[in-house]
Protein backbone atom coordinates (compact mmCIF):
# COMPACT_ATOMS: atom_id res chain seq x y z
CA UNK A 1 0.00 0.00 0.00
CA UNK A 2 1.26 3.32 -0.81
CA UNK A 3 0.58 6.94 0.44
CA UNK A 4 1.52 10.31 -1.23
CA UNK A 5 0.71 13.81 -0.38
CA UNK A 6 2.28 17.26 -1.67
CA UNK A 7 2.75 19.74 0.57
CA UNK A 8 4.12 23.79 0.25
CA UNK A 9 5.92 25.46 3.12
CA UNK A 10 6.38 29.23 3.62
CA UNK A 11 9.99 31.19 4.15
CA UNK A 12 10.88 33.21 6.71
CA UNK A 13 12.79 35.96 8.15
CA UNK A 14 13.57 35.59 12.03
CA UNK A 15 15.13 38.27 14.74
CA UNK A 16 13.28 40.84 13.23
CA UNK A 17 16.20 43.22 15.01
CA UNK A 18 16.07 42.67 18.45
CA UNK A 19 13.99 39.26 18.83
CA UNK A 20 17.08 36.44 18.22
CA UNK A 21 15.94 33.45 18.25
CA UNK A 22 12.36 34.67 19.03
CA UNK A 23 10.80 36.12 16.84
CA UNK A 24 9.82 35.16 12.99
CA UNK A 25 7.58 35.90 10.42
CA UNK A 26 6.24 33.63 7.38
CA UNK A 27 6.43 34.98 4.29
CA UNK A 28 5.20 34.77 0.49
CA UNK A 29 7.96 32.29 -0.92
CA UNK A 30 7.33 28.70 -0.56
CA UNK A 31 9.11 25.77 -1.22
CA UNK A 32 6.80 22.24 -1.97
CA UNK A 33 7.34 18.81 -1.36
CA UNK A 34 5.64 15.80 -2.91
CA UNK A 35 6.13 12.50 -0.69
CA UNK A 36 5.45 9.13 -1.95
CA UNK A 37 5.91 6.11 0.25
CA UNK A 38 5.65 2.71 -0.77
CA UNK A 39 6.78 -0.71 0.84
CA UNK A 40 8.20 -1.16 -2.78
CA UNK A 41 10.93 0.05 -4.17
CA UNK A 42 13.89 2.38 -2.91
CA UNK A 43 15.22 6.03 -2.10
CA UNK A 44 14.72 8.53 -4.99
CA UNK A 45 15.10 11.77 -4.48
CA UNK A 46 14.95 14.91 -6.77
CA UNK A 47 15.59 18.54 -6.29
CA UNK A 48 14.26 21.67 -8.81
CA UNK A 49 14.97 25.26 -8.14
CA UNK A 50 17.03 26.63 -5.73
CA UNK A 51 19.86 23.95 -4.37
CA UNK A 52 19.79 21.63 -7.56
CA UNK A 53 23.11 20.14 -8.07
CA UNK A 54 23.86 20.92 -4.34
CA UNK A 55 21.34 19.62 -2.05
CA UNK A 56 22.30 15.77 -1.27
CA UNK A 57 19.95 13.38 -3.17
CA UNK A 58 20.76 10.11 -0.76
CA UNK A 59 20.56 9.32 3.00
CA UNK A 60 22.34 12.93 3.80
CA UNK A 61 18.75 14.97 2.55
CA UNK A 62 17.67 16.88 5.59
CA UNK A 63 13.75 16.26 3.99
CA UNK A 64 14.96 12.51 4.33
CA UNK A 65 16.33 12.45 7.78
CA UNK A 66 13.30 14.30 8.97
CA UNK A 67 10.82 11.66 7.26
CA UNK A 68 12.63 8.65 8.70
CA UNK A 69 11.88 10.70 12.41
CA UNK A 70 8.37 10.64 11.79
CA UNK A 71 8.43 6.94 10.57
CA UNK A 72 9.85 5.91 13.71
CA UNK A 73 7.29 7.84 15.75
CA UNK A 74 4.57 6.86 14.68
CA UNK A 75 5.89 2.87 13.87
CA UNK A 76 5.71 2.71 10.28
CA UNK A 77 8.14 1.47 7.90
CA UNK A 78 8.89 2.01 4.29
CA UNK A 79 11.08 0.53 1.71
CA UNK A 80 10.09 2.99 -1.28
CA UNK A 81 10.74 6.82 -0.42
CA UNK A 82 9.85 9.27 -3.41
CA UNK A 83 11.10 12.67 -2.65
CA UNK A 84 10.52 15.30 -4.79
CA UNK A 85 11.66 19.03 -3.44
CA UNK A 86 10.08 22.30 -5.46
CA UNK A 87 12.80 24.79 -4.22
CA UNK A 88 11.52 28.85 -4.38
CA UNK A 89 13.74 29.62 -1.10
CA UNK A 90 17.43 30.71 -1.67
CA UNK A 91 19.73 28.91 0.02
CA UNK A 92 22.10 30.69 3.09
CA UNK A 93 20.53 33.38 2.69
CA UNK A 94 18.63 34.32 6.19
CA UNK A 95 14.92 33.19 4.54
CA UNK A 96 14.45 30.09 6.64
CA UNK A 97 15.40 27.25 3.60
CA UNK A 98 16.87 25.12 6.17
CA UNK A 99 13.46 25.60 8.37
CA UNK A 100 11.02 24.93 5.47
CA UNK A 101 13.11 21.44 4.32
CA UNK A 102 12.69 20.83 8.13
CA UNK A 103 8.98 21.46 8.59
CA UNK A 104 8.08 20.09 4.67
CA UNK A 105 9.72 16.66 5.82
CA UNK A 106 7.73 16.58 9.40
CA UNK A 107 4.60 17.66 7.73
CA UNK A 108 4.56 15.59 4.80
CA UNK A 109 5.53 12.59 6.22
CA UNK A 110 2.70 13.21 9.61
CA UNK A 111 0.36 13.44 6.67
CA UNK A 112 1.21 10.70 4.74
CA UNK A 113 0.72 8.06 7.88
CA UNK A 114 -2.56 9.20 8.77
CA UNK A 115 -2.06 12.63 10.02
CA UNK A 116 -1.46 11.44 14.02
CA UNK A 117 0.75 14.18 14.86
CA UNK A 118 -0.80 17.40 15.87
CA UNK A 119 1.15 21.11 14.58
CA UNK A 120 2.12 21.50 18.19
CA UNK A 121 3.71 18.10 17.91
CA UNK A 122 5.60 18.85 14.84
CA UNK A 123 6.03 22.41 15.99
CA UNK A 124 8.85 20.52 18.82
CA UNK A 125 10.30 18.29 16.67
CA UNK A 126 11.17 21.19 14.61
CA UNK A 127 12.65 23.13 17.13
CA UNK A 128 14.57 19.91 18.67
CA UNK A 129 16.52 19.08 15.28
CA UNK A 130 16.72 23.16 14.20
CA UNK A 131 17.95 24.36 17.48
CA UNK A 132 15.33 27.45 18.24
CA UNK A 133 11.50 27.62 17.05
CA UNK A 134 11.85 32.10 15.69
CA UNK A 135 12.20 30.15 11.92
CA UNK A 136 10.05 27.07 12.31
CA UNK A 137 7.24 28.74 14.19
CA UNK A 138 6.29 30.55 11.89
CA UNK A 139 6.65 28.59 8.89
CA UNK A 140 4.23 25.86 10.34
CA UNK A 141 1.79 28.68 11.60
CA UNK A 142 2.16 31.38 9.27
CA UNK A 143 1.88 34.93 10.87
CA UNK A 144 4.62 36.25 13.26
CA UNK A 145 5.53 33.81 15.62
CA UNK A 146 7.09 35.37 18.83
CA UNK A 147 7.96 31.33 20.80
CA UNK A 148 9.89 30.19 24.56
CA UNK A 149 11.38 26.90 24.73
CA UNK A 150 9.71 26.04 28.31
CA UNK A 151 11.27 22.41 29.28
CA UNK A 152 11.26 20.29 26.13
CA UNK A 153 8.11 22.24 24.65
CA UNK A 154 7.73 25.16 22.92
CA UNK A 155 5.24 27.66 23.51
CA UNK A 156 4.32 30.57 20.78
CA UNK A 157 1.60 33.22 20.17
CA UNK A 158 1.31 33.66 16.87
CA UNK A 159 -0.61 37.32 15.19
CA UNK A 160 -1.56 39.06 12.34
CA UNK A 161 -0.59 42.40 11.85
CA UNK A 162 -3.77 44.63 11.50
CA UNK A 163 -2.91 46.60 8.52
CA UNK A 164 -0.74 45.35 5.72
CA UNK A 165 3.04 45.26 5.65
CA UNK A 166 5.10 44.59 3.06
CA UNK A 167 8.64 42.99 3.36
CA UNK A 168 11.18 44.06 0.60
CA UNK A 169 14.41 41.35 0.97
CA UNK A 170 17.98 42.46 -0.58
CA UNK A 171 19.82 39.62 -1.46
CA UNK A 172 23.21 39.27 -2.23
CA UNK A 173 24.94 37.33 -4.58
CA UNK A 174 27.10 35.31 -1.91
CA UNK A 175 26.16 32.95 1.04
CA UNK A 176 26.47 32.73 5.06
CA UNK A 177 25.69 29.95 6.92
CA UNK A 178 24.10 29.79 10.16
CA UNK A 179 27.10 28.20 12.24
CA UNK A 180 29.29 31.12 10.24
CA UNK A 181 27.00 33.96 11.60
CA UNK A 182 26.58 32.49 14.80
CA UNK A 183 30.16 32.09 15.54
CA UNK A 184 31.02 36.07 15.28
CA UNK A 185 28.56 35.97 18.46
CA UNK A 186 30.28 36.87 22.05
CA UNK A 187 29.13 34.55 24.31
CA UNK A 188 28.18 37.12 26.69
CA UNK A 189 26.97 40.70 25.71
CA UNK A 190 27.01 43.71 28.58
CA UNK A 191 23.95 44.59 30.67
CA UNK A 192 23.16 47.57 29.23
CA UNK A 193 22.85 45.76 25.57
CA UNK A 194 20.29 42.88 27.15
CA UNK A 195 18.20 46.12 28.24
CA UNK A 196 18.55 47.72 24.63
CA UNK A 197 17.17 44.82 22.84
CA UNK A 198 13.71 43.77 25.77
CA UNK A 199 12.85 47.45 25.25
CA UNK A 200 13.50 47.21 21.38
CA UNK A 201 11.84 43.47 21.64
CA UNK A 202 8.71 44.51 23.30
CA UNK A 203 8.01 47.72 21.13
CA UNK A 204 8.34 45.54 18.06
CA UNK A 205 5.79 43.10 19.15
CA UNK A 206 3.30 45.98 19.89
CA UNK A 207 4.11 48.18 17.12
CA UNK A 208 3.50 44.96 15.08
CA UNK A 209 0.35 43.45 16.96
CA UNK A 210 -1.29 47.58 17.10
CA UNK A 211 0.16 47.87 13.31
CA UNK A 212 1.82 51.14 14.89
CA UNK A 213 4.93 50.68 12.46
CA UNK A 214 6.17 54.28 12.80
CA UNK A 215 7.64 52.92 15.67
CA UNK A 216 9.96 50.01 14.00
CA UNK A 217 12.33 52.70 12.58
CA UNK A 218 13.70 52.59 16.15
CA UNK A 219 12.37 49.03 17.62
CA UNK A 220 13.78 47.06 15.33
CA UNK A 221 17.19 48.02 16.60
CA UNK A 222 19.74 45.45 17.91
CA UNK A 223 22.86 45.46 20.07
CA UNK A 224 23.28 41.69 20.51
CA UNK A 225 24.16 39.84 16.81
CA UNK A 226 23.79 42.52 14.08
CA UNK A 227 26.73 44.57 14.96
CA UNK A 228 28.64 41.35 15.56
CA UNK A 229 27.58 40.31 11.80
CA UNK A 230 28.11 43.33 10.06
CA UNK A 231 31.67 42.55 8.75
CA UNK A 232 29.81 39.75 6.78
CA UNK A 233 27.70 41.79 5.01
CA UNK A 234 29.56 44.25 3.73
CA UNK A 235 27.91 47.52 3.05
CA UNK A 236 24.48 46.62 5.84
CA UNK A 237 24.01 49.95 7.71
CA UNK A 238 24.70 51.66 3.30
CA UNK A 239 22.06 49.34 2.73
CA UNK A 240 19.68 50.13 5.48
CA UNK A 241 20.43 53.64 5.23
CA UNK A 242 19.31 53.51 1.48
CA UNK A 243 16.00 51.58 2.82
CA UNK A 244 15.42 54.61 4.92
CA UNK A 245 15.90 57.07 2.63
CA UNK A 246 13.66 55.66 0.20
CA UNK A 247 10.52 55.55 2.52
CA UNK A 248 11.10 52.64 4.58
CA UNK A 249 9.15 51.69 7.75
CA UNK A 250 12.59 50.13 9.30
CA UNK A 251 15.36 47.55 8.00
CA UNK A 252 17.10 44.88 9.98
CA UNK A 253 19.21 41.69 8.85
CA UNK A 254 17.22 38.65 7.75
CA UNK A 255 18.03 35.72 10.02
CA UNK A 256 21.53 35.33 10.07
CA UNK A 257 22.23 36.89 6.95
CA UNK A 258 23.20 37.66 4.50
CA UNK A 259 20.03 39.28 2.93
CA UNK A 260 18.80 41.92 4.59
CA UNK A 261 15.25 42.89 4.69
CA UNK A 262 13.29 46.67 4.90
CA UNK A 263 9.78 46.85 6.19
CA UNK A 264 7.14 48.98 4.19
CA UNK A 265 3.87 50.06 3.14
CA UNK A 266 4.04 51.48 0.06
CA UNK A 267 6.92 52.29 -2.38
CA UNK A 268 8.65 48.96 -2.60
CA UNK A 269 10.22 49.03 -5.44
CA UNK A 270 11.77 52.68 -4.70
CA UNK A 271 13.53 50.63 -1.60
CA UNK A 272 14.30 47.33 -3.46
CA UNK A 273 16.17 49.65 -5.87
CA UNK A 274 18.08 51.76 -3.64
CA UNK A 275 19.36 48.77 -1.23
CA UNK A 276 20.93 47.39 -4.18
CA UNK A 277 22.59 50.21 -5.40
CA UNK A 278 23.77 50.21 -1.90
CA UNK A 279 25.37 47.06 -2.12
CA UNK A 280 26.68 47.75 -6.04
CA UNK A 281 28.72 50.92 -4.50
CA UNK A 282 30.72 47.66 -2.19
CA UNK A 283 30.87 45.84 -5.49
CA UNK A 284 28.01 43.15 -4.58
CA UNK A 285 25.98 42.08 -6.85
CA UNK A 286 22.20 41.53 -5.54
CA UNK A 287 18.58 41.57 -6.21
CA UNK A 288 15.49 42.50 -4.42
CA UNK A 289 12.01 40.47 -3.69
CA UNK A 290 8.93 42.10 -2.06
CA UNK A 291 7.14 39.58 -0.13
CA UNK A 292 4.14 39.50 1.80
CA UNK A 293 3.40 38.31 4.97
CA UNK A 294 1.71 34.39 4.74
CA UNK A 295 -0.69 33.33 6.98
CA UNK A 296 -1.35 29.99 5.91
CA UNK A 297 1.65 28.33 7.13
CA UNK A 298 2.90 24.78 6.19
CA UNK A 299 -0.30 23.26 4.34
CA UNK A 300 -1.37 20.39 2.33
CA UNK A 301 -1.32 21.50 -1.98
CA UNK A 302 -2.52 18.00 -3.44
CA UNK A 303 -2.02 13.83 -2.59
Amino acid sequence: MSAAVKVRVPGTTANCGPGFDALGIACTIYNELELILSQEGSLVIEVEGEGKGMIPVDERNIVYQVIQKVLRKVGKKYHGIHIKMVNQIPLSRGLGSSAAAIVAGLFAANIATGNTLNKDDILDMATAIEGHPDNVAPAIFGGITTSVIQGDQVRYLRFIPPAKLSMVVAIPDFDLSTHAARNVLPQTVPFKDAVFNISRTALVIGALCQGEFHHLRYALEDKIHQSYREHLIPGMQQVFDAALDKGALGAAISGAGPCLIAFAQDHCDQIGAGMIQAFASKHIKASYLVLDIDTEGAKVIGD
